[in-house]
């Protein structure tokens, strides 16, 4: 449920939580200090003028931040309004995440006519990340700006008249309602520069009406893009206060937070998101939008999925969402009108899938179709934001992939995550039902589940229609999920308490960790048992391959492997993690015993589906396939894991996974033939979702990834 893979260590170590990360519940003296300086420019706001003067006044405000709609801590500010108007406001922000607090503080400094004086922010951001920056005006209108580990530099806003707005990120809510405030002040302009670095954009989305506390209150919508990646929303009332805000973290998860009194309001804010966001995404694409209706396209190397051989010089007829042809130029027929788009010396290939998915805002639309991946099933998020942005994609009204959703589940404790809970026995049916009343087509299970309520769980999913699927809970082996009924296990080192020593300790450093796998005996009667029992009961795995080849290998060497890390918008590339070189060298040993297992896997015949975890956007499933050829797949039997074989698991391939007449129009152009190099896959050009024929360029541009 992230961008990057410093996450993942959690599944790493057994699919349980991440190493602990030793941090105090409030944030300590950051390395670059705080303090505003008491002399030159960055002195703190001048003293009241002579004469009388209003006293201090002090204005606090109070936050409850969520994830996934479960409340998790709270943020607290203050403003203070000195003799003579200068104003200083500070927040201190704590959550905590699946046992791990992430504390952050911030603090600002204002003189009389509003410009800011100083700004700093020093703690956590998540539980991998860390933050500590300032920024202190200078007289010529600039500020010298310092983050801990890099060098000190001066930055001159281009703003609107010359006013930046300093914000760390999605926190602390303190940084969006200052911004919002100067963006008020300054009669609502469409951009405003931001400090440290960086420019934000601003869309007033309107106003909008809700229930609340028996009555009706109304809220504008503002969508702000530059924070993170994509949009962030927020709702102001009509006072200009901050009432709540719906985004992602530094984790790439869902993450919320309201003005104490209006938590209610966040599950229908989060549906309004999602349905907002992906019909602006659809009107943005247009441009990039090329053929609907009857296309054709023509001249290209045609790679059914079937397994048969290429044709060459081939014709594929699209009309509406439906494939009427599709075979050699000398046999099918171009009808009169069609849209022709010459593909000569392109590979025609049906569209990808990414079988675990968590489409968490509204842009990763854009880049699932413009890596070619047109069918997503989401394994866990806000239901309210998915089934809505699920229903705006289908009806036609929202740019996106095809979205099937699962229903995410857990326990309860300090680890456990979102707020669909199973807690005892009588929990498991109302619960079931509310997901398939929402569309959900599965159960993922979480890892906070009590194993003794799996049983009941599965067969109560099973006996309404719906797979059970997902991550193995603490407390219980993958053999005993196998044994209990699972239909598929996410992740590859659910697996591997199979081939561990039961006896074992538990890793406690990552390096430990990539020491241990590297030892794996894949060989040993426990292991053989349970692969043979995965190919036998046909439970699928996906195994996000790559989101853990990201975890395992140096920066530098990741950038190497993945050619996308090269091509993210600036706000993702914090978020892209690594090992330190003392880790790497056994680290590489570890993930070569990971590529090996799911080569063994697919000899033995278990089914393996491409899935992702996100890793990084969209390019991920290509490096899924790539590492699936070093596993030893044919590039045809690569290609197949993200196509025909998750339609066929997910009982959709009459009508998806291959390019064949009657079926429905999710295809992709690649310039290059991914059967002679899987790389190739990675070249798109076009790509055919629902009959809809898109520019991948422009769709890759639109959500500020570099080509």
């Amino acid at each position: 449920m992230r961008v990057g893979v410093l996450p993942c260590l959690g599944l790493l170590l057994a699919c349980g939580p991440a190493a602990p990360v030793e941090r105090p519940a409030t944030p300590a003296a950051p390395a670059v200090a705080p303090a505003v300086a008491t002399a030159g420019p960055t002195a703190r706001p001048p003293a009241a003028p002579a004469g009388p003067a209003a006293p201090p006044t002090e204005e606090r405000a109070a936050y409850t931040l969520h994830k996934f709609l479960a409340e998790v801590g709270t943020e607290r500010d203050t403003y203070v309004t000195l003799a003579g108007g200068a104003i200083e406001a500070k927040a201190v922000f704590s959550y905590k995440d699946r046992t791990q607090t992430v504390p952050l503080a911030a603090t600002y400094a204002f003189a009389p006519d509003g410009k800011l004086l100083h700004y700093a922010a020093w703690g956590w951001t998540s539980r991998f990340t860390q933050l500590d920056e300032r920024a202190d005006a200078r007289p010529d209108g600039g500020y010298d700006v310092r983050r801990a580990g890099e060098a000190p530099k001066r930055v001159v806003p281009a703003g609107t008249a010359g006013t930046a707005v300093a914000v760390p990120g999605y926190a602390p809510m303190l940084g969006q309602q200052l911004l919002l405030r100067a963006w008020l002040k300054l009669g609502r302009p469409a951009r405003l520069a931001r400090l440290p670095d960086g420019e934000l954009e601003i869309d007033a989305r309107g106003k909008e009406t809700y229930d609340h506390n028996d009555g009706k209150l109304t809220l504008e919508h503002v969508a702000i893009r530059g924070l993170v990646w994509g949009r962030e929303d927020a709702w102001l009332d009509d006072a200009g206060k901050l009432i709540a805000v719906v985004t992602r973290d530094a984790e790439f998860d869902h993450h919320e937070a309201a003005r104490q009194g209006f938590e209610p309001l966040l599950p229908k804010l989060a549906a309004a998101t999602g349905a907002d966001g992906v019909a602006w995404l659809e009107t943005a694409a247009k441009s990039g939008e090329r053929g609907r209706g009857v296309v054709a396209l023509v001249g290209g190397n045609l790679i059914d999925g079937t397994g048969r051989p290429a044709v060459p010089d081939a014709v594929v007829v699209i009309d509406g969402d439906r494939i009427v042809a599709a075979g050699p130029r000398a046999k099918v027929a171009i009808p009169a009108g069609a849209t022709t788009l010459d593909v000569t010396g392109q590979s025609i290939v049906p569209g990808l899938w990414d079988m675990h998915a968590h489409v968490e805002q509204v842009e990763q639309g854009a880049v699932y179709l413009a890596a070619g991946v047109t069918s997503v099933r989401d394994m866990g998020n806000i239901l309210e934001f998915i089934t809505g942005m699920r229903d705006a994609i289908a009806s036609g009204k929202g740019l996106g992939p095809r979205v099937m959703v699962d229903g995410l589940i857990d326990g309860v404790g300090e680890a456990a995550l979102g707020t669909i809970r199973i807690k005892k026995r009588e929990d498991i049916a109302p619960t079931i039902d509310r997901l398939k009343q929402a569309g959900c087509i599965e159960v993922k299970t979480y890892s906070s589940l009590d194993p003794a309520l799996i049983p009941a769980i599965i067969a109560y999913a099973h006996g309404h229609g719906m797979r059970v699927v997902g991550h193995v809970p603490f407390g219980m082996t993958s053999q005993q999920a196998v044994d209990a009924g699972y239909d598929s296990i996410s992740h590859l080192p659910a697996l591997f308490d199979g081939a561990r020593p039961k006896a074992a300790p538990r890793p406690r450093t990552r390096a430990e960790w990539f020491g241990e796998v590297a030892k794996l005996d894949f060989a040993i009667p426990s292991m053989t048992h349970l692969i043979n029992g995965l190919a036998a009961r046909h439970v699928a795995i996906d195994d996000t391959l790559a989101l853990y080849e990201q975890l395992f290998f140096t920066a530098a060497d990741n950038a190497k492997h993945e050619p996308g890390i090269a091509t993210l918008p600036r706000e993702l590339e914090g978020g892209i993690g690594g090992s330190p070189p003392e880790d790497a060298v056994v680290g590489a040993q570890a993930f070569a015993r990971y590529v090996e297992l799911v080569g063994l896997l697919h000899k033995r015949g278990v089914t393996l589906m491409v899935g992702t975890d996100i890793a990084i956007p969209g390019h991920s499933v290509h490096r899924e396939l790539e590492l699936y050829v070093q596993a030893g797949f044919t590039p045809m039997e690569a290609l197949q894991a993200a196509t025909l074989v998750p339609a066929r698991y997910m009982h959709l391939d009459k009508e998806l996974g291959t390019i064949e007449a009657g079926k429905r129009a999710d295809l992709l152009v690649v310039r290059g033939d991914p059967l002679a190099n899987i790389s190739e896959i990675r070249k798109t050009s076009l790509v055919v979702a629902r009959g809809r024929v898109y520019d991948t360029a422009t769709l890759w541009k639109l959500v500020g990834f570099h080509l």
